[in-house]
């Protein structure tokens, strides 16, 4: 999963973004309205953690701009525990989910992962196909059953092929999904990856589609 964490507290950023990263997810930072409003416009993301109190606004600004103009993105609000009333309004102007301050990373994790699962349209916790099964949330991997050993960035991959079985992820698909902003980028950073996979999956069970990207094969 990709994020957008919108906080100005640049320590409690700093740590969500070395926390979910942990956590399998690529985050990006910005800490303003004005800059949310950029970054939503420019990238597309999996979901959002958004803070109400922003140095240029609220962040139920940037929630309703986001609905008004159609964007479907999934966000998570950051909400002081006795903040009933912003939740409430939060909730009903289209967030999927809240976490109250202070709060317990492992929680706000899942509650992402949650958000996340929601707006791709699946329910189950788990990506199956192909006799490959993979946990986001322990980052675990089996295949016919045994354990895969992934890297996390080989991880990120296959869950993005297995998320919709047959459907083609382009090469800029897979690096927005893997770098965030200032991460430096190989030319061939997915092909190496792609043969990584290959060697641990089989071969057969990512297909190249010439000049368009990747597909997990789907059994006839």
């Amino acid at each position: 999963m990709r994020i957008l964490i919108i906080e100005d507290d640049q320590v409690l950023a700093a740590g969500l973004k070395v926390g979910l990263g942990l956590a399998g997810m690529t985050v990006d930072l910005v800490g303003s309205r004005a800059q949310a409003g950029e970054a939503l416009a420019t990238t597309a993301f999996d979901a959002v953690v958004l803070d109400l109190m922003l140095p240029d606004g609220s962040g139920l600004d940037v929630l309703r701009a986001m609905r008004q103009r159609g964007d479907r993105t999934p966000v998570l609000l950051l909400t002081a525990l006795d903040e009933v009333a912003d939740r409430v309004k939060g909730l009903d102007l289209g967030a999927d989910d809240y976490c109250g301050k202070p709060f317990d990373l492992d929680e706000l994790a899942a509650r992402v992962r949650a958000i996340g699962r929601r707006g791709a349209g699946r329910a189950a916790p788990c990506l199956t196909a192909a006799g490959i099964a993979l946990a986001p949330a322990t980052l675990s991997a089996t295949m016919d059953g045994q354990p895969l050993a992934l890297s996390r960035r080989e991880f990120a991959v296959l869950a993005l092929l297995m998320e919709h079985p047959g459907a083609i992820r382009s090469k800029s698909e897979i690096e927005d999904r893997l770098y965030g902003w200032g991460e430096e980028v190989e030319s061939n950073a997915v092909e190496v990856h792609v043969h990584h996979l290959r060697a641990k999956v089989g071969r057969e069970k990512i297909e190249t589609v010439r000049g368009l990207g990747y597909r997990m094969r789907v059994a006839p």
